[in-house]
């Protein structure tokens, strides 16, 4: 029974270290509003090969989860099949963008990043949603 008991709570683990995704930027930007948190908008494409290894890498990582999940409303779009705002027009991929409440670009980043590098762009970016 114990053996059972640690291998559910070994699984609920497992699939509980995701990043927190919004449906849909709208949905990203009210409870950005409502909770008083910097959004950040990451961009991809389905055919970036740089796109999937930030997702597998990067964006896998569970510091990098745990601050986007708790510092940041988070929403993942497509670029040409996701409705997001036109400003927000990414020529390369993948691109993350930080906006404050009212929907205004705070800072921007394009490309993959490694963890190391990519926790501090986020503490970069709630540098500047401070300001």
């Amino acid at each position: 029974m114990k053996k059972l008991a640690l291998l559910v709570l070994l699984m609920a683990n497992l699939f509980a270290n995701d990043i927190a995704w919004s449906d849909t930027y709208e949905q990203a930007q009210v409870k950005a509003k409502k909770e008083s948190k910097p959004m950040l908008v990451i961009i991809t494409t389905e055919q970036c090969r740089w796109c999937r290894k930030f997702e597998a890498t990067t964006l896998s990582d569970e510091d990098v989860i745990s601050k986007i999940n708790t510092r940041f409303v988070s929403v993942h779009v497509t670029r040409d099949k996701s409705i997001y705002p036109k400003a927000l027009g990414a020529k390369m991929v993948p691109m993350s963008y930080f906006l404050d409440e009212s929907g205004k670009v705070i800072y921007s980043m394009p490309g993959y990043w490694p963890v190391d590098d990519y926790q501090s762009i986020l503490d970069d970016a709630l540098r500047k949603a401070k300001k």
